[in-house]
Formats: structure tokens, C-alpha cells, sequence
């Protein structure tokens, strides 16, 4: 079962993940430019690992009231870039029919990406 996550991760990686991981980072590194954005950056890098790798992890979703201010910061600034990515790969996956789980698993992260604050990532 670990050799089918680990070939799903490296599948993954090469398909998908490198291109959404890459969009992740690059929104982190833009939110702590600013001091006030630094959380909201380190929520960046640590879904670009999920991005990068997301088989053996689950998203947990929570959070209270600094969440949902935090995700619509997030959602005016960078969370409508991020989920159109997701869903642009996700629509070029599913074209094929080995990329359909794949697309899927993008369609996911797409809704992620409008509401990440309050969402942990935990092993399977």
C-alpha cells in the first residue's frame, strides 16, 4: 500500500502537483513580502506541500471567526487565481482517461484554494 502512495506521489508530481505547488509558493512568498500577511503566507507553503504530495494526507477543515476573515482576504486576493489554476489542470487531466482521478483530485484542491484558512493537514 505505501509503494501505490508513493508511484500515486510521484505520478502526481510530474502531472499536477509541480504546477500547483509552484502557484502556492509563489502566492506565499508574495503574502510575506508584507509583515501583516506572514501568516497567511506560512498557510501557503504548507498547502504547496500538500500540493507537492497529497497522497497519505487529509484535510481536516475547522477554524472560527480570524478563519473566515483570513480566507476573505484570501479569497479577494489570491484564492480566485489559485482555484481557476486547480481547475485549468484539473479540465486538461481529465481529457485523458488515466487523468481522471487526477483531474478530480485538482477539482478538490480548486475548493481549497477559495477557503484554505482553518483547513489542517493531517497524515492518513
Amino acid at each position: 500500500m505505501r509503494a501505490m502512495g508513493c508511484l500515486g506521489n510521484v505520478l502526481w508530481f510530474l502531472f499536477a502537483g509541480l504546477w500547483l505547488g509552484i502557484g502556492w509558493c509563489l502566492a506565499g512568498v508574495l503574502w510575506c513580502i508584507t509583515i501583516v500577511g506572514i501568516p497567511i503566507g506560512r498557510q501557503c507553503f504548507k498547502l504547496a506541500g500538500l500540493m507537492f504530495s497529497p497522497f497519505g494526507k487529509q484535510v481536516v477543515h475547522g477554524g472560527g471567526a480570524a478563519s473566515v476573515i483570513a480566507n476573505v482576504f484570501w479569497l479577494l486576493i489570491s484564492g480566485l487565481p489559485l482555484a481557476l489554476e486547480a481547475v485549468l489542470v484539473g479540465a486538461v487531466l481529465c481529457v485523458t482517461i488515466v487523468g481522471i482521478p487526477f483531474g478530480l483530485q485538482c477539482f478538490k484542491f480548486a475548493g481549497l484554494a477559495l477557503a484554505p484558512f482553518g483547513a489542517q493537514v493531517y497524515p492518513a
